[in-house]
Protein backbone atom coordinates (compact mmCIF):
# COMPACT_ATOMS: atom_id res chain seq x y z
CA UNK A 1 0.00 0.00 0.00
CA UNK A 2 1.44 3.37 -1.03
CA UNK A 3 1.82 6.26 1.38
CA UNK A 4 -1.02 8.15 -0.31
CA UNK A 5 -3.40 5.19 -0.08
CA UNK A 6 -2.41 4.66 3.55
CA UNK A 7 -3.12 8.29 4.40
CA UNK A 8 -6.59 7.91 2.88
CA UNK A 9 -7.29 4.67 4.73
CA UNK A 10 -6.18 5.81 8.19
CA UNK A 11 -9.09 8.23 8.88
CA UNK A 12 -11.72 5.54 8.17
CA UNK A 13 -9.89 2.65 9.83
CA UNK A 14 -11.49 3.20 13.29
CA UNK A 15 -14.95 3.06 11.74
CA UNK A 16 -14.05 -0.09 9.79
CA UNK A 17 -12.72 -1.75 12.95
CA UNK A 18 -15.87 -0.88 14.89
CA UNK A 19 -18.08 -2.21 12.09
CA UNK A 20 -16.13 -5.48 11.98
CA UNK A 21 -16.24 -5.80 15.76
CA UNK A 22 -19.84 -4.86 16.50
CA UNK A 23 -21.65 -5.64 13.22
CA UNK A 24 -19.82 -8.24 11.14
CA UNK A 25 -18.67 -10.14 14.23
CA UNK A 26 -22.12 -10.79 15.75
CA UNK A 27 -23.59 -11.55 12.32
CA UNK A 28 -20.84 -14.11 11.67
CA UNK A 29 -21.37 -15.71 15.08
CA UNK A 30 -25.13 -15.87 14.51
CA UNK A 31 -24.53 -17.46 11.12
CA UNK A 32 -22.48 -20.16 12.85
CA UNK A 33 -25.12 -20.77 15.55
CA UNK A 34 -27.81 -21.11 12.87
CA UNK A 35 -26.09 -24.33 11.71
CA UNK A 36 -26.04 -25.89 15.19
CA UNK A 37 -28.61 -27.36 17.59
CA UNK A 38 -27.68 -24.97 20.42
CA UNK A 39 -30.29 -24.77 23.19
CA UNK A 40 -30.65 -22.58 26.25
CA UNK A 41 -31.34 -25.42 28.67
CA UNK A 42 -30.99 -29.19 28.92
CA UNK A 43 -27.93 -29.47 26.73
CA UNK A 44 -24.29 -30.00 27.70
CA UNK A 45 -22.86 -29.00 24.32
CA UNK A 46 -24.09 -28.15 20.84
CA UNK A 47 -23.33 -29.96 17.62
CA UNK A 48 -23.22 -28.97 13.95
CA UNK A 49 -26.44 -29.94 12.14
CA UNK A 50 -25.89 -28.34 8.73
CA UNK A 51 -29.03 -27.09 7.04
CA UNK A 52 -31.43 -28.97 9.34
CA UNK A 53 -32.70 -25.76 10.98
CA UNK A 54 -33.47 -24.20 7.62
CA UNK A 55 -35.21 -27.33 6.35
CA UNK A 56 -37.22 -27.39 9.55
CA UNK A 57 -38.21 -23.75 9.05
CA UNK A 58 -39.50 -24.19 5.50
CA UNK A 59 -41.45 -27.26 6.58
CA UNK A 60 -42.97 -25.47 9.59
CA UNK A 61 -46.45 -24.06 8.97
CA UNK A 62 -45.98 -21.60 11.83
CA UNK A 63 -42.86 -20.22 10.16
CA UNK A 64 -44.57 -19.87 6.79
CA UNK A 65 -47.49 -18.14 8.50
CA UNK A 66 -45.02 -15.73 10.15
CA UNK A 67 -43.41 -15.00 6.77
CA UNK A 68 -46.81 -14.20 5.25
CA UNK A 69 -47.84 -11.98 8.16
CA UNK A 70 -44.48 -10.18 8.04
CA UNK A 71 -45.02 -9.38 4.36
CA UNK A 72 -48.58 -8.18 5.05
CA UNK A 73 -47.39 -6.06 7.98
CA UNK A 74 -44.54 -4.56 5.93
CA UNK A 75 -46.59 -3.82 2.82
CA UNK A 76 -49.60 -2.39 4.68
CA UNK A 77 -47.80 -0.35 7.32
CA UNK A 78 -44.62 0.68 5.50
CA UNK A 79 -44.89 0.54 1.71
CA UNK A 80 -48.49 1.76 1.63
CA UNK A 81 -49.29 3.39 4.97
CA UNK A 82 -46.25 5.34 6.13
CA UNK A 83 -45.01 6.11 2.63
CA UNK A 84 -48.31 7.32 1.19
CA UNK A 85 -49.55 9.21 4.23
CA UNK A 86 -46.13 10.78 4.77
CA UNK A 87 -46.07 12.07 1.18
CA UNK A 88 -49.66 13.33 1.46
CA UNK A 89 -48.93 15.18 4.71
CA UNK A 90 -45.75 16.71 3.29
CA UNK A 91 -47.62 17.90 0.17
CA UNK A 92 -50.52 19.35 2.14
CA UNK A 93 -48.26 21.09 4.65
CA UNK A 94 -46.50 22.90 1.82
CA UNK A 95 -49.75 24.69 1.03
CA UNK A 96 -50.95 25.14 4.61
CA UNK A 97 -50.48 28.21 6.80
CA UNK A 98 -47.64 28.32 9.30
CA UNK A 99 -49.84 27.65 12.39
CA UNK A 100 -51.38 24.61 10.68
CA UNK A 101 -47.94 23.30 9.67
CA UNK A 102 -46.61 23.78 13.19
CA UNK A 103 -49.58 22.05 14.85
CA UNK A 104 -49.68 19.15 12.37
CA UNK A 105 -45.94 18.60 12.55
CA UNK A 106 -45.99 18.64 16.36
CA UNK A 107 -48.80 16.05 16.53
CA UNK A 108 -47.22 13.69 13.98
CA UNK A 109 -43.71 13.96 15.41
CA UNK A 110 -44.98 13.42 18.97
CA UNK A 111 -46.31 10.01 17.91
CA UNK A 112 -42.88 9.23 16.44
CA UNK A 113 -40.80 10.19 19.48
CA UNK A 114 -42.98 8.34 21.98
CA UNK A 115 -41.30 5.21 23.38
CA UNK A 116 -42.44 2.11 21.53
CA UNK A 117 -44.01 0.57 24.63
CA UNK A 118 -45.98 3.75 25.39
CA UNK A 119 -47.23 3.96 21.79
CA UNK A 120 -48.24 0.28 21.92
CA UNK A 121 -50.30 0.77 25.09
CA UNK A 122 -52.01 3.82 23.59
CA UNK A 123 -52.98 1.91 20.46
CA UNK A 124 -54.04 -1.09 22.52
CA UNK A 125 -56.39 1.20 24.45
CA UNK A 126 -57.66 2.55 21.13
CA UNK A 127 -58.42 -0.85 19.55
CA UNK A 128 -59.51 -3.00 22.51
CA UNK A 129 -63.17 -4.01 22.85
CA UNK A 130 -63.89 -1.28 25.39
CA UNK A 131 -61.52 1.14 23.68
CA UNK A 132 -61.79 4.53 22.02
CA UNK A 133 -62.52 3.30 18.51
CA UNK A 134 -65.54 1.24 19.55
CA UNK A 135 -66.77 4.10 21.75
CA UNK A 136 -66.73 6.41 18.73
CA UNK A 137 -68.47 3.81 16.56
CA UNK A 138 -71.15 3.28 19.22
CA UNK A 139 -71.69 7.04 19.44
CA UNK A 140 -72.20 7.16 15.66
CA UNK A 141 -74.53 4.11 15.87
CA UNK A 142 -72.14 2.07 13.71
CA UNK A 143 -71.32 -1.62 14.35
CA UNK A 144 -68.30 -2.22 16.56
CA UNK A 145 -66.15 -5.31 17.02
CA UNK A 146 -63.20 -6.70 18.92
CA UNK A 147 -60.49 -5.40 16.58
CA UNK A 148 -57.68 -7.12 18.47
CA UNK A 149 -59.38 -10.48 17.84
CA UNK A 150 -60.95 -10.10 14.40
CA UNK A 151 -58.23 -8.05 12.62
CA UNK A 152 -55.09 -8.23 14.78
CA UNK A 153 -52.53 -7.88 11.96
CA UNK A 154 -54.32 -4.81 10.59
CA UNK A 155 -54.55 -3.32 14.08
CA UNK A 156 -50.81 -3.58 14.64
CA UNK A 157 -50.19 -2.36 11.07
CA UNK A 158 -52.24 0.77 11.77
CA UNK A 159 -50.33 1.23 15.03
CA UNK A 160 -47.04 1.13 13.13
CA UNK A 161 -48.39 3.65 10.60
CA UNK A 162 -49.48 5.98 13.40
CA UNK A 163 -46.09 5.78 15.07
CA UNK A 164 -43.78 5.90 12.06
CA UNK A 165 -45.38 8.25 9.50
CA UNK A 166 -43.47 11.26 10.86
CA UNK A 167 -40.19 9.99 9.41
CA UNK A 168 -41.66 9.75 5.90
CA UNK A 169 -43.25 13.19 6.29
CA UNK A 170 -39.90 14.76 7.21
CA UNK A 171 -38.06 13.03 4.35
CA UNK A 172 -40.64 14.12 1.78
CA UNK A 173 -40.91 17.66 3.20
CA UNK A 174 -37.18 18.10 2.66
CA UNK A 175 -37.40 16.60 -0.84
CA UNK A 176 -40.35 18.75 -1.90
CA UNK A 177 -38.61 21.90 -0.72
CA UNK A 178 -35.76 21.12 -3.13
CA UNK A 179 -38.02 21.19 -6.20
CA UNK A 180 -37.59 24.55 -7.98
CA UNK A 181 -40.80 26.57 -7.75
CA UNK A 182 -40.34 27.75 -11.33
CA UNK A 183 -41.00 24.25 -12.64
CA UNK A 184 -44.28 23.76 -10.77
CA UNK A 185 -45.41 27.28 -11.55
CA UNK A 186 -44.71 26.78 -15.26
CA UNK A 187 -46.70 23.53 -15.24
CA UNK A 188 -49.56 25.27 -13.46
CA UNK A 189 -49.57 28.06 -16.05
CA UNK A 190 -49.68 25.41 -18.80
CA UNK A 191 -52.88 24.07 -17.25
CA UNK A 192 -51.57 20.99 -15.46
CA UNK A 193 -53.79 20.06 -12.52
CA UNK A 194 -52.60 18.97 -9.10
CA UNK A 195 -52.62 15.23 -9.87
CA UNK A 196 -50.78 15.70 -13.19
CA UNK A 197 -48.13 17.88 -11.53
CA UNK A 198 -47.72 15.26 -8.81
CA UNK A 199 -47.41 12.36 -11.28
CA UNK A 200 -45.29 13.98 -14.01
CA UNK A 201 -43.17 16.46 -12.04
CA UNK A 202 -43.10 15.87 -8.29
CA UNK A 203 -42.75 12.08 -8.13
CA UNK A 204 -40.00 11.83 -10.82
CA UNK A 205 -37.99 14.61 -9.16
CA UNK A 206 -38.11 13.04 -5.69
CA UNK A 207 -37.63 9.46 -6.87
CA UNK A 208 -34.34 9.09 -5.00
CA UNK A 209 -35.95 10.30 -1.78
CA UNK A 210 -38.78 7.81 -2.30
CA UNK A 211 -36.28 4.97 -2.70
CA UNK A 212 -34.32 6.01 0.40
CA UNK A 213 -37.47 6.38 2.48
CA UNK A 214 -38.85 3.02 1.35
CA UNK A 215 -35.59 1.25 2.14
CA UNK A 216 -35.24 2.71 5.64
CA UNK A 217 -38.94 2.22 6.47
CA UNK A 218 -38.95 -1.36 5.21
CA UNK A 219 -35.88 -2.36 7.22
CA UNK A 220 -37.30 -0.74 10.35
CA UNK A 221 -40.70 -2.38 9.89
CA UNK A 222 -39.22 -5.84 9.33
CA UNK A 223 -37.62 -5.65 12.79
CA UNK A 224 -40.63 -4.31 14.74
CA UNK A 225 -41.02 -6.39 17.89
CA UNK A 226 -42.06 -4.37 20.95
CA UNK A 227 -45.10 -2.75 19.35
CA UNK A 228 -46.67 -6.07 18.34
CA UNK A 229 -45.58 -7.87 21.51
CA UNK A 230 -47.25 -5.32 23.80
CA UNK A 231 -50.44 -5.12 21.72
CA UNK A 232 -51.12 -8.77 20.86
CA UNK A 233 -48.10 -10.96 21.80
CA UNK A 234 -48.53 -12.41 18.33
CA UNK A 235 -52.07 -13.57 18.99
CA UNK A 236 -54.78 -14.48 19.12
CA UNK A 237 -53.27 -17.83 18.26
CA UNK A 238 -50.53 -16.79 15.84
CA UNK A 239 -52.61 -14.40 13.71
CA UNK A 240 -50.27 -11.44 14.30
CA UNK A 241 -47.04 -13.35 14.85
CA UNK A 242 -44.45 -11.82 12.54
CA UNK A 243 -40.94 -13.22 12.08
CA UNK A 244 -39.32 -11.29 14.98
CA UNK A 245 -41.97 -12.66 17.38
CA UNK A 246 -41.67 -16.17 15.94
CA UNK A 247 -37.91 -15.99 16.31
CA UNK A 248 -38.24 -14.85 19.94
CA UNK A 249 -40.68 -17.66 20.71
CA UNK A 250 -38.43 -20.35 19.27
CA UNK A 251 -35.17 -19.02 20.73
CA UNK A 252 -36.16 -17.85 24.21
CA UNK A 253 -39.51 -19.41 25.09
CA UNK A 254 -38.80 -22.85 23.60
CA UNK A 255 -35.03 -22.55 24.23
CA UNK A 256 -34.11 -23.52 20.63
CA UNK A 257 -31.37 -20.93 20.07
CA UNK A 258 -30.05 -22.62 16.93
CA UNK A 259 -33.46 -22.74 15.24
CA UNK A 260 -34.36 -19.22 16.36
CA UNK A 261 -31.06 -17.88 15.03
CA UNK A 262 -31.69 -19.60 11.69
CA UNK A 263 -35.01 -17.74 11.49
CA UNK A 264 -33.20 -14.49 12.33
CA UNK A 265 -30.72 -15.20 9.53
CA UNK A 266 -33.58 -15.72 7.09
CA UNK A 267 -35.07 -12.41 8.22
CA UNK A 268 -31.71 -10.78 7.52
CA UNK A 269 -31.78 -12.27 4.02
CA UNK A 270 -35.28 -10.86 3.42
CA UNK A 271 -34.11 -7.41 4.52
CA UNK A 272 -31.06 -7.69 2.26
CA UNK A 273 -33.24 -8.54 -0.74
CA UNK A 274 -35.42 -5.48 -0.12
CA UNK A 275 -32.26 -3.37 0.22
CA UNK A 276 -30.88 -4.61 -3.10
CA UNK A 277 -34.10 -3.64 -4.87
CA UNK A 278 -34.07 -0.16 -3.35
CA UNK A 279 -30.35 0.32 -3.99
CA UNK A 280 -30.96 -0.47 -7.64
CA UNK A 281 -33.74 2.11 -7.65
CA UNK A 282 -31.40 4.68 -6.08
CA UNK A 283 -28.76 4.07 -8.77
CA UNK A 284 -31.29 4.88 -11.49
CA UNK A 285 -30.74 8.35 -12.86
CA UNK A 286 -33.65 10.78 -12.66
Amino acid sequence: MTGRALSRALPVSPAVILLLLFLAGPIGYCAYIAFTDLQLTGQAESSFVGFDNFRKAFGDEAFLNAVWLTLVFTVVSSLIGQNTIGLALASLMQRASKPVRTLTGAIVITAWVLPEVVAAFLLYAFFRREGTLNAVLDFLHLPSQNWMYTLPILAVSFANVWRGTAFSMLVYSAALNEIPKEITEAAEVDGAGGWRRMWHITLPMIRRSIGTNLMLNTLQTLSVFGLIWVMTRGGPGNRSQTLPLFMYEQAFQKSMIGYGTAVALLLLVVGSLFSLVYMRLLRTEV
